[in-house]
């Protein structure tokens, strides 16, 4: 079982129980990932999980050619310092687990290859006599004693444990984010902040705009929210602007999907992106930024999509189980004053992706201006993640208290409701969380080893369809983004990647977006909700978020290719 193709019996194994449990046996995706997450564990040899701890607390060392110093891979930022002691350690690529072969001793701190890179040299100060050190980079490396004996010890963990530590490390990273985007989310929609939105996205538009106006404002709306909801929320107003002009109602439909969905696979703190950035280790703020902009080119292919396919195809406006014709004219009665101002409604949204991206871009170290030490805290402490949301999440309910004037037993309500379902989704992402832990463990990052030695377009093209096949066989989005992620991550965390590891999570973001049809319950959504039959589902829809995601990917493509590192 330690073999290539243990490896890859135990990654399919686990993927089958993700894909059979929510398919064949009909379990909720939490159970899913869960027992998926148990039974990599059980098949996950100890060889592999010493292998592993053991390589997450130790550095590469390079020999030098007198093969009397070396170079640790570490630096002051790694806890490493002058006169530290390490084992130097070896595994051949037929090895079982790792052998001591000598001490080292630290002497100084040297520059890296790239500016700011901070290494360190040793000597060696005793070595087993029986080995030949090579000059060669990869066959070696550093760990010190106590770090040796914390991983042995986590390599004997029982199995509950393993996969509790994945489930509770990953609630940890994302438990507050997600709760506090639902109750985001939902006071959004009570205090009518969201229905401001678009409706002050649509005057300024103009009604023969509309269609872009419910692009940008499902866009801007699935940042926080999640796509149901934005979906339940806008296509009322699609149906309006139906009643309205007499026509272009696949328009209006379509535009509404293009722009939420980009945003639910692209733009934390959604929960798929969101697990994505934590799982590869990119800065939150770059996510936020960057997901935003390959979101939106290929949000606005699937506006040009729309919008050519409205010139001949009419979807004519049927009943709906959710809304009569009646209840939409009347929907449409709401007076303004009832709602907030575009400015509050905008807040909630706004104010984390502000404080978020400037603590993000005060820390790049090419920041021009000096700040003093009590300015870099205050950024950084109010640019956390967890602060951020926090903040916008007072500012939400603030909103709604103020404008529908609740009582505070009132606000308890709604944010019940908004943790009950956030709840579910920090149980999901949390399993994945645990999933890909255990996935790690097993060392598959040594089966795509070499992944990193490819062409950076080549490793986006693979993320793209790991993702894409797990998506098309299952249905949801975020479960193909958590698995996608939890194969990728030992490549992504190892520091060999030849580019900016936000390229491959946005890779396995529009990798969510292939295949929309019957097993996805977004699917379900827009053809209820909207009114349409299963096959304009197929033949409106699925080509439409499918090609989406091929848009994201050469958009990713071109970024990578262009500006690999930044």
């Amino acid at each position: 079982m330690d073999s290539t193709w243990g490896l890859i019996f135990i990654l399919l194994a686990g993927i089958v129980v993700v894909v059979g449990s929510i398919l064949a046996m009909r379990l909720h995706a939490f159970l899913a990932l869960i027992s998926a997450a148990f039974i990599v564990a059980l098949l996950t040899p100890s060889t592999a999980l010493q292998r592993y701890h053991v390589t997450s607390a130790s550095f590469p060392v390079d020999v030098q050619a007198d093969s009397q110093t070396v170079t640790l891979h570490a630096g002051e930022k790694q806890g490493v310092s002058p006169d530290m002691r390490y084992l130097l350690i070896s595994r051949e690529s037929d090895s079982k687990s790792f052998q001591q072969v000598g001490q080292l001793r630290i002497t100084k701190w040297i520059d890296g290859d790239s500016p700011g890179e901070q290494w360190s040299q040793a000597e060696i100060v005793s070595k087993d006599e029986q080995v030949a050190l090579a000059p060669t980079l990869g066959t070696y490396r550093a760990i010190h004693s106590l770090e040796m004996k914390s991983a042995l010890k986590a390599s004997n963990a029982t199995i509950g444990a393993r996969v509790s530590g994945g489930f509770g490390g990953t609630c940890v990273k994302i438990g507050i984010l997600i709760a506090m985007a639902a109750i985001i989310g939902k006071c959004l929609l009570d205090s009518g902040a969201a229905d401001r939105i678009v409706r002050t996205t649509l005057s300024w538009f103009g009604e023969r705009a509309a269609p872009a106006a419910f692009m940008v404002s499902g866009f801007f709306l699935g940042i926080p929210v999640f796509f149901d909801t934005v979906f339940y929320l806008m296509i009322p107003l699609g149906k309006a602007m139906r009643l309205r002009t007499g026509g272009n109602y696949i328009l209006y439909v379509l535009t509404i999907v293009c722009g939420a969905t980009m945003a639910h696979s692209l733009v934390p703190p959604t929960p798929g992106p969101l697990l994505v950035a934590e799982e590869l280790g990119v800065d939150l703020g770059v996510m936020i930024l960057g997901g935003a902009i390959v979101g939106l080119f290929a949000a606005g292919f699937g506006y040009l999509y729309a919008t050519l396919l409205n010139r001949r195809v009419e979807l004519p406006l049927r009943e709906s189980a959710d809304f009569s014709l009646a209840d939409l004219e009347e929907s449409m009665q709401i007076d303004e004053s009832e709602l907030p101002s575009f400015g509050i409604a905008c807040l909630p949204i706004v104010l984390p992706v502000l404080l978020i991206s400037l603590q993000t871009i005060v820390s790049y170290p090419g920041f021009p201006i000096d700040l003093s030490p009590g300015v870099k805290r205050t950024i950084a402490t109010l640019g956390d993640k967890n602060v951020a949301l926090i903040l916008s999440a007072i500012v939400a309910m603030a909103t709604l208290i103020r404008q529908k004037k609740r009582s505070f037993a009132e606000l308890s309500t709604s944010v019940q409701s908004a943790l009950a379902s956030g709840g579910v989704i920090i149980l999901i992402t949390a399993a994945g969380g645990a999933f890909g832990q255990v996935l790690r463990q097993t060392g598959v990052a040594e089966l795509i080893q070499n992944l990193p030695e490819a062409s950076p377009q080549i490793i986006c093209i693979l993320a793209f369809l790991i993702t894409t096949a797990i998506r098309t066989a299952q249905g949801s989005a975020s479960v193909a983004m958590i698995t996608a992620a939890g194969i990728l991550s030992g490549i992504a965390r190892d520091g060999n990647l030849p580019f900016e590891t936000f390229y491959l999570a946005a890779a396995i973001g529009c990798g969510s977006k292939p295949i929309s049809w019957m097993n996805d319950s977004g699917f379900w959504v827009i053809t209820k909700m909207s009114g349409m039959t299963e096959a304009e589902g197929l033949k409106y829809i699925t080509p439409m978020t499918a090609c989406m995601g091929l848009v994201g990917l050469i958009v990713v493509l071109i970024g990578v290719t262009i500006y690999p590192v930044f």
